[in-house]
């Protein structure tokens, strides 16, 4: 017998069906928002990469676009007599002669001979401007190493002076600054029609000193002592920072002390740098009467602000090491001392060559600690010795971005590539190394 059907179970059905839909239907809005929230999340993750990496693309078109042009030099070609009136010079194998010699003149005769029409006393001056000065050191060493030239009439191809250089660069399409005559730009557009004017390689940018002429500055100073400086400072701060690392976290108490200190030694890893300049000049010039603009007073400078870093990844590297091996260690009878030496040093060593690394690019690039102690000297010679007065990679670009010569600006831009490798080569190296010596537990 079939039981009746009762027309009272629809309403009561209908209403939870309602609900069930209304509840399904805010859970379809509640994943709609997240993933919505989820898109919005990836495409600022996205953008924000985006706009980084373009950035860095604007920086290096910006600086390799105005720096390629730091590593051509102009030359021309110019025939010269090398008489023994004008230079004043009768006996070539002497050094004081050859040293004395008047090459000036011989080059403002060649230049006399090939543009006779030039008359007026500021005419000639402009003409005799187009010549560098440094060929006249370049014609004094040729004519010392081969004093057999003494008499002799030579066409060499001389440097340029850096406004002509500059003018040249731009008929190839460099943008330049219009700072040369139209008589000027003739004389040179006579060179550029006989084929005597050309741009060649830059040997001096890496052979020479830095230099008020443009044409004749090179960075060759800048890096030997950008070397010593970075000498002194792995020296000194590698060996300090290990020791303080394998002190606080294998022997030093776990006391107020030890807390103190290594706040401090991570609130010193955020100290702007020229604090650390101002502490060198404070302590090492002013206390201890040390020259300024050294490499020794720089490096240990550097020393002080690379140190913190050093030491606290030398403490994770020594932390990373796992327990198991001390144990294994000293549970064969090893000494404390013989467990870190042997064991827990060669295994933290990969971590603490990358922090150590890192801290010497990191201080490759440092300007304002050397300022505040005088490496911002305009040195002209070579530096041979860590006592030497000099000055380092960074303070030359400054230098040199604060000259008025629009020839000083490629220049400029070319010294932040030679360091932007530098920078890259120690940062790879570091990475090399990670993964060279890392071993997985």
């Amino acid at each position: 017998m079939t039981k009746p059907h009762n027309s009272s179970d629809q309403p009561s059905k209908a209403p939870a069906e309602k609900a069930l839909s209304k509840q399904a239907e805010l859970v379809q809005k509640s994943l709609a928002k997240r993933y919505a929230a989820e898109k919005r999340f990836k495409f600022f993750g996205v953008a924000s990469i985006g706009f980084g990496i373009t950035a860095l693309l604007v920086l290096f078109i910006e600086i390799f676009g105005g720096g390629l042009g730091g590593f051509r030099q102009t030359q021309i070609q110019l025939t010269v007599t090398l008489d023994q009136d004008a230079l004043e010079i009768y006996d070539a194998t002497n050094a004081d002669q050859i040293m004395a010699g008047d090459y000036t003149r011989v080059i403002r005769n060649g230049l006399k001979e090939r543009f006779p029409d030039v008359k007026g006393r500021k005419d000639k001056r402009d003409l005799y401007g187009i010549i560098s000065i440094g060929s006249t050191f370049d014609l004094r060493d040729q004519l010392k190493a081969n004093p057999e030239l003494l008499g002799q009439t030579l066409t060499l191809w001389m440097l340029a002076d850096d406004d002509v250089d500059t003018y040249y660069k731009s008929l190839s399409g460099t943008p330049y600054a219009e700072r040369m005559t139209e008589k000027e730009q003739a004389w040179v557009q006579s060179f550029i029609d006989k084929g005597e004017i050309k741009k060649v390689f830059n040997t001096r940018f890496f052979t020479d000193g830095d230099s008020s002429e443009p044409e004749m500055a090179g960075i060759r100073g800048a890096v030997i002592g950008s070397l010593f400086t970075l000498l002194v400072t792995l020296l000194l701060s590698f060996p300090v920072g290990v020791a303080a690392a394998i002190y606080l976290e294998e022997y030093a108490p776990k006391n107020r002390l030890t807390d103190f200190v290594e706040v401090n030694i991570n609130n010193l890893a955020a100290v702007p740098s020229i604090i650390f300049g101002l502490l060198g000049l404070a302590i090492f010039i002013n206390m201890f009467d040390m020259p300024r603009s050294i490499p020794l007073v720089g490096g240990m400078v550097l020393t002080l602000m690379t140190l913190p870093t050093i030491i606290i990844s030398s403490r994770a590297a020594i932390k990373a090491v796992p327990p198991s091996i001390r144990e294994a260690a000293l549970g064969i009878g090893a000494s404390k001392m013989q467990m870190i030496l042997h064991h827990v040093l060669p295994l933290a060593m990969p971590g603490m060559l990358t922090g150590t690394i890192i801290g010497m690019a990191q201080a490759l690039g440092e300007t304002a600690p050397l300022l505040m102690i005088g490496m911002v000297a305009f040195i002209m010679d070579v530096p041979g010795a860590v006592t030497d007065p000099a000055t380092v990679m960074p303070v030359q670009i400054f230098l040199w971005s604060d000259s008025p010569e629009r020839a000083f600006v490629e220049k400029t831009s070319a010294a932040i590539m030679v360091l932007l490798v530098f920078l890259m080569v120690m940062n790879a190296l570091a990475v090399l190394l990670r993964k060279k010596l890392e071993r997985r537990w």
